[in-house]
């Protein structure tokens, strides 16, 4: 017996949750093959057979395992099973067996439509007027009992099958993931003097070059012009020239960071991960919208790994893409400012003493306190903002018309 255990995925991840058997008890597995899914505080990965042999599962789904714990067993010694297919025709006589009574079901069935409700569900029915339309019947082959007629009058402008008016509760076990989630948004609110300033940035120059560029960018990069990536560029450009924004408290220290890596926040089937673009600084328009597409690719896939998502100076959220119009994003620790973006929209803006529509975008800024002050939060939002108003500026630094004059 080859004994398969829960590996070590993490330095500060003590245990897993396994999430899903992808092989069934008993059945034969390939050297390599995948066998299960489990899901840790930070990413979700998959446990795979060290060896080929017969499986034999020790762990169920839904357990909480520490890390060493015998997830399950495989059985070298056991001969793999001979081929599908002599098994083909033994399998077809199976299949073609139950056909017939399956046809005649429905004929058998037919004369039964009068009994369609048991004797006491249907005198109840009558007594209080309830159609048998307004009854889901649970019942075999959906005779309507009892209680049925009962939890309809208990709802009533209910209809059968229906279940918008319906007053059922389920509970579901948190995942690993939600709770970490939980309970790092709880002590980034209690563990730092939290505030949030605003702006708000006229998209048009950016909205006007992706529609002139985007055939030829993707042409050329292989990838679609996106938000994301003005944003990023911006954003590094910014975190350069503001510091304290990059940095964060560790005890009595303050650590300021010469690189820029940003956490995109991305919304995952199981919550909310925050995977990293590394030296976000030193990449281009296109490395970065490569980047975006690989970790949100990663994050609906689960395909996250612990060290794609450990670490990171700095974080860009985009409620926009759910409408939010704005909001006050919640830092994500141990990191001190976090930049929101959110919906574009045509407002009417005052452009040179006359009134033009402009898609306009606010943007948020929440930050530490304890080591920004509103001189760097604000000067930082303005920054971002001035660089996506004039794109030229993320190429030249500033003003290109001042870098040609030296001024």
């Amino acid at each position: 017996m080859t004994d398969i255990k829960v590996p070590a995925v993490g330095e500060s991840i003590s245990e897993v949750t396994l999430v899903k058997w992808l092989k069934k008890d008993g059945d034969y597995v390939n050297r390599d093959e995948l066998l299960c899914e489990l899901e840790s505080e930070k990413a979700t990965f998959e446990l795979n057979a060290e060896q080929a042999g017969i499986l034999h599962i020790k762990a169920q789904e839904g357990a909480t395992l520490a890390i060493g714990d015998l997830a399950c067993t495989i059985d070298e010694t056991a001969e793999k099973p001979a081929g599908s297919a002599p098994a083909t025709p033994a399998k077809a006589e199976k299949a073609a067996a139950p056909a017939a009574p399956k046809e005649e079901k429905p004929a058998a069935a037919a004369p039964a439509a009068d009994v369609k409700a048991t004797p006491v569900a249907h005198a109840i029915m009558a007594d209080k007027q309830v159609k048998a339309g307004e009854v889901k019947g649970s019942g075999s082959k959906g005779r309507i009992m009892k209680q049925d007629v009962l939890d309809a009058i208990a709802h009533p402008g209910r209809k059968g099958g229906d279940a918008a008016f319906g007053r059922e509760e389920r509970r579901d076990k948190m995942s690993n993931l939600r709770k970490t989630v939980s309970r790092r948004l709880v002590e980034a609110k209690n563990s730092t003097a939290m505030l949030t300033t605003f702006n708000e940035v006229d998209m048009t120059r950016i909205m006007d070059i992706r529609k002139q560029y985007k055939d030829t960018f993707k042409e050329a990069h292989g990838v679609n012009l996106g938000f994301m990536s003005f944003f990023a560029k911006a954003c590094s450009t910014a975190l350069q020239e503001w510091p304290a924004v990059n940095a964060y408290i560790d005890g009595d220290s303050i650590i300021y960071h010469d690189y820029c890596d940003i956490s995109i926040a991305v919304s995952a089937p199981k919550g909310l991960v925050v995977p990293i673009i590394r030296n976000a600084e030193s990449l281009s328009m296109a490395d970065l919208e490569r980047k975006v597409v690989e970790l949100a690719k990663k994050a609906r896939d689960n395909k996250l790994t612990p060290d794609e998502m450990t670490g990171g100076t700095f974080t860009i959220t985009n409620g926009g893409v759910f409408g939010s119009l704005m909001s006050t994003p919640i830092i994500n620790i141990p990191q001190s400012a976090i930049l929101g973006m959110h919906k574009i929209q045509d407002r009417p803006m005052a452009i040179n003493g006359k009134v033009e529509i402009r898609p306009m975008m606010y943007v948020a800024l929440s930050y530490d306190h304890r080591i920004i002050d509103g001189r760097e939060s604000v000067g930082f939002l303005v920054r971002v903002k001035e660089l996506l108003e004039n794109p030229e500026y993320m190429l030249f630094g500033h003003d290109p018309v001042k870098t040609l004059l030296e001024l």
